[in-house]
């Protein structure tokens, strides 16, 4: 059975939505237990994968981007699975850069399923430690995991004014999550 879990936090500049669909050590409570992902649970996922979507609402009849078309670029860094989406000129892609320009959308959530031995469980705490990634959505909904982000951005260049503007948003963003 897949599993879905989701994260908030959305923004809108412009084409291209970017952010973090997961983020690393930030526990969250799932039904009756809680859950932290790991640093490193997606690295084999995005090493052996030949194709991971970037649905809505994880549902598979709204497809906005997928890696094996390069639409969708997927990586880990130190803070979590990093993504940035190429938003198509459909009447989908452009509904939801108006909700993030208006910061109505919910957050990123991801899709997943968990192999043999990639999770820990110590009481009712769950580590994963490493997941087969099937996709990952924006969410126009609730989400389960906090910390995670969306921005939407385009290819003009940014202000002074504007650059500014995204480090205090991010640094506010941090403050948050710590």
């Amino acid at each position: 059975m897949m599993e879905k879990r989701i994260a908030t936090e959305v923004r809108a500049e412009g084409r291209r939505l970017s952010g973090y669909a997961a983020t690393f050590n930030t526990e969250t409570r799932i039904a009756d237990f809680s859950e932290t992902i790991a640093p490193g649970a997606f690295a084999a996922s995005l090493r052996g994968q030949p194709d991971i979507l970037a649905l809505v609402d994880h549902d598979a009849g709204k497809v906005l981007a997928r890696t094996k078309s390069g639409s969708l670029r997927l990586s880990e860094d130190a803070r979590g699975l990093a993504f940035s989406i190429d938003v198509p000129d459909t009447t989908l892609g452009r509904d939801l850069l108006a909700m993030a320009a208006r910061s109505d959308l919910g957050g990123m959530s991801f899709g997943f399923t968990v192999p043999e031995g990639g999770d820990e469980w110590r009481g009712e705490k769950r580590t994963l430690r490493n997941v087969v990634l099937h996709e990952i959505s924006v969410v126009q909904s609730f989400p389960a995991y906090g910390g995670t982000s969306i921005h939407a951005r385009s290819r003009q260049q940014r202000t002074d004014a504007d650059r500014r503007l995204a480090v205090l948003e991010l640094e506010a963003c941090h403050v948050a999550i710590s």
